[in-house]
């Protein structure tokens, strides 16, 4: 009498799960397209600080307003900003994968050199519009937590290469060391993964404040306003395959 192995329903759930991040594994790029990187910018975004979903899922409750990147000048802050809110994700929140580009393309570029090749990094971090349906059917959320953000040494090689104006005041890159949570629902009991990930945001945030006038010295206006007033995502590295 043969028996029957068939897997078992969490674990067909894990592979659901796994399968929507499996092409992200792939292995390519380094500092690809930060200095002579994409030069035609996408449609702009909204500027309102998140994305609204239009309807609730099943007729559910009110919709919820995806948050927006948290605004810093300090470097390490806002790039750990940027990671978890790259990773924070709810399938059953009524939005798809574009709504969340939309509202971490708001934290990009302002002058819109390097949107669409941002545009195109982020998608590789999020699941394709099929996988996430398939990962709604089980309610899957996902999180990140960060062990540490550090700038690379191959950062620091990179600037010293550097030819003078290459790199704008400000540019800096931090890796990104954690671990991406995803939770779901299956048969009314909650099942769990744990993947280890790593990468690199590039990024450029205001430089250090001009040096307050000498008494009787007039103050230097010539730098006028074009200064950012605040850090902003330049490109991403792929998923594990950051900068060391």
């Amino acid at each position: 009498m043969k028996t029957s192995h068939a897997p078992s329903p969490r674990r067909r759930l894990i592979v659901v799960i796994a399968a929507g991040v499996v092409f992200l594994l792939l292995a390519w790029v380094g500092i690809y397209g930060l200095i002579t990187g994409p030069r035609t910018a996408p449609t702009p975004s909204p500027g309102e600080p998140g994305a609204t979903a239009t309807a609730p899922p099943d007729g559910g409750a009110s919709p919820v307003r995806i948050p927006a990147v948290p605004h810093s000048s300090d470097p390490e802050e806002f790039a750990r900003g940027f990671a978890e809110a790259l990773f924070a994700w709810d399938t059953s929140s009524g939005f798809m994968p574009l709504d969340y580009t939309t509202v971490l393309l708001d934290a990009g570029d302002p002058t819109g050199t390097e949107q669409a090749g941002l545009a195109a990094d982020i998608a590789l971090y999020l699941p394709t519009r099929d996988a996430w349906t398939g990962l709604r059917e089980y309610g899957t959320t996902q999180h990140l937590t960060i062990d540490t953000a550090t700038v690379p040494d191959a950062w620091d090689d990179a600037v010293a290469q550097a030819r003078p104006g290459q790199l704008a005041p400000g540019t800096t890159a931090y890796t990104i060391d954690g671990t991406r949570h995803r939770d779901g629902v299956w048969n009314g009991e909650p099942v769990t993964s744990e993947h280890e990930v790593a990468f690199t945001i590039f990024l450029r945030c205001p430089p250090d404040p001009t040096p307050s006038p000498s008494p009787g010295e007039k103050p230097d206006t010539t730098t006028g306003d074009e200064r950012p007033a605040r850090c902003h995502v330049l490109r991403l590295s792929q998923l594990d395959n950051p900068l060391r």
